[in-house]
């Protein structure tokens, strides 16, 4: 495993970030020991979210307190998700969603709290404001942006500096090798593809830590996705790759993937995660393994690093 550091964030944090998604409080025993597994494979940060719901929080803050591992983990925690009645993102909603969250994993603080959401309708100012305070009350570490434009966070950092506050430490935005047909849930931002790379040259500029969701495309790149058999997935996330993923460049993609896959012996996951790992951000790839052995695969990886022509390869093909 390699790590890196993220401001407010007080251990090292491991560049293969584990999602909390897969966890299920009906079997707390398939989930303790994924998360014993990430663990032993280097993993030291996990991402949850207050709008994950079905009790993730509270089972993984009964896993954090019966390993006594508070010290050796770092915590993603995220707030401020709209909702179907009204776009959540203001101060009020931020304490509401970080209070619940902090008393749902029995945690006095959480290491680093993303807002889900943005909504450019309001003020950076007063969001700042919000956040910076729970920071001085010991009630979060780093603070930043999920599904915020570079644009926004540049604004809010613009803030930041203006009045004597802390900037935004990390962005979690959509990347990926593959570009969807069409965002998986509403109001998602994503730096794929030709479109986002602007924004991938302002993180790279600016250097603040990136921690894309879905760096593996949601499964795109699990082998299990081809041209013949879109139609059969009746699983929710499976279906919802199929959708979002499913046109002929990203196949085209997946075809170029398994050729640099054979050439290195690699899995087609572990040369996407590569592809991730090897654009000049500062990357921590955030992946949602379902079971040990997949993330000790994708660990494997973490150090393997492409060169720049592979990745344009990759991006685009041989030139016409």
């Amino acid at each position: 495993m390699e790590y890196g550091s993220i401001p407010g964030v007080s251990i090292p944090v491991s560049r293969l970030v584990q999602g909390t998604v897969p966890l299920d409080a009906n079997d707390r025993e398939r989930s303790f020991a994924l998360l014993d597994g990430v663990l032993e494979s280097g993993g030291t940060m996990f991402d949850t979210a207050r709008h994950y719901g079905g009790g993730r929080e509270e089972l993984f803050g009964e896993w954090v307190a019966s390993r006594g591992v508070r010290d050796r983990i770092a915590v993603l925690g995220k707030g401020a998700h709209h909702s179907p009645e009204r776009r959540r993102v203001t101060p009020e909603d931020i304490t509401d969603d970080l209070e619940t969250s902090l008393t749902a994993f029995g945690f006095d603080f959480i290491d680093l709290y993303l807002l889900h959401r943005d909504d450019p309708a309001v003020p950076v100012g007063p969001i700042v404001e919000r956040l910076a305070q729970h920071q001085r009350e010991g009630k979060i570490g780093g603070y930043g942006g999920s599904n915020w434009s570079h644009e926004r966070i540049a604004e809010a950092n613009a803030y930041a500096a203006e009045h004597g506050l802390p900037a935004f430490a990390a962005s979690s935005p959509n990347f990926s090798l593959a570009t969807w047909v069409q965002p998986p849930w509403p109001e998602c931002v994503s730096i794929s593809g030709a479109a986002g790379k602007p924004a991938r040259e302002w993180y790279a500029e600016s250097g603040m830590p990136v921690i894309p969701w879905s760096s593996l495309a949601g499964g795109w790149f699990s082998g299990r996705f081809r041209r013949d058999n879109l139609d059969s997935f009746t699983d929710y996330y499976e279906r919802n790759c199929a959708e979002s993923y499913g046109q002929e460049s990203n196949f085209a993609i997946l075809d170029r993937v398994a050729v640099l896959g054979e050439r290195y012996g690699l899995t087609l996951a572990q040369i996407a995660l590569a592809y991730v790992l090897s654009t000049p951000v500062n990357v921590f790839a955030l992946t949602g393994c379902r079971t040990p052995a997949e993330f000790a695969e994708n660990a494997a990886a973490v150090g393997v690093r492409l060169t720049p022509d592979e990745v344009i390869w990759l991006e685009q093909g041989d030139p016409a």
